[in-house]
């Protein structure tokens, strides 16, 4: 059995109702729903959520919402970790036979069915732990400045001060959207980003991270316009 877990808490306190909020017509949470649905992947869709508005609205979208998460996993220190090992005990215990598991975040408006079907066909291919969203950075990391608290600067890596920015190494970052893997390796707490994972590159005009309000609005802008 293939299943989709997504994390969508009630508490979110930079963009309040962050995962239900309306973004271009629908709520935030009903971009992942459909597209898990389209992608054909899973044999369920379960949303993980503290709230029963959230659970309601999931459930409007066509996910299953089976039980409502527990409070010690919903506050601001619980990890995505934590969230998926609740939900896969919680298959456990209905003997379901979880083969492999998709985390697929409620603030993803931009994925796509495609890519969905992409990581599936990465962990089957390559018979790796994981495989994740990820894409470029827009700028070579090695430049990177910092400023002090009287606003001087310095680089992170002073000595790339002077290589041309198409002789460095380009970067890669996680994109946010969705983590397949096996669930023995959820259920183990492996590590995601690490030799045994492997990345789905998407192109960056499909990747925002939505944490603050500026992320929002850019967002909006950037959906209005692919």
């Amino acid at each position: 059995m293939n299943i989709a877990i997504i994390p969508a808490r009630g508490g979110s306190k930079r963009i309040p109702r962050k995962n239900i909020k309306q973004f271009h017509g629908k709520p935030m949470i009903a971009y992942s729903i459909e597209a898990a649905i389209k992608s054909g992947c899973f044999d369920k869709i379960i949303v993980s959520t503290d709230d029963q508005e959230i659970a309601d609205v999931a459930l409007r979208y066509g996910a299953e919402v089976p039980f409502l998460r527990p409070e010690n996993i919903s506050d601001d220190h619980a990890t995505t970790m934590d969230v998926m090992q609740h939900a896969l005990n919680w298959c456990n215990e209905q003997q379901w036979n979880v083969e492999l598991v998709c985390c697929i975040y409620a603030t993803a408006p931009f994925i796509l069915p495609e890519y969905i079907k992409q990581g599936l066909q990465t962990v089957y291919d390559e018979n790796v732990e994981y495989a994740f969203s990820a894409t470029t950075f827009p700028f070579a990391i090695q430049r990177a400045i910092s400023l002090n608290e009287k606003g001087g600067v310095s680089m992170f890596s002073p000595e790339y001060a002077n290589t041309r920015s198409q002789d460095l190494e380009e970067a890669y970052h996680d994109a946010g959207q969705f983590y397949w893997g096996k669930a023995s390796a959820f259920l183990a707490g492996k590590p995601i980003f690490a030799e045994h994972s492997k990345a789905v590159i998407l192109p960056r005009k499909r990747v925002q991270d939505i944490d603050t309000l500026e992320d929002w609005e850019l967002a909006e802008s950037l959906f209005s316009v692919i």
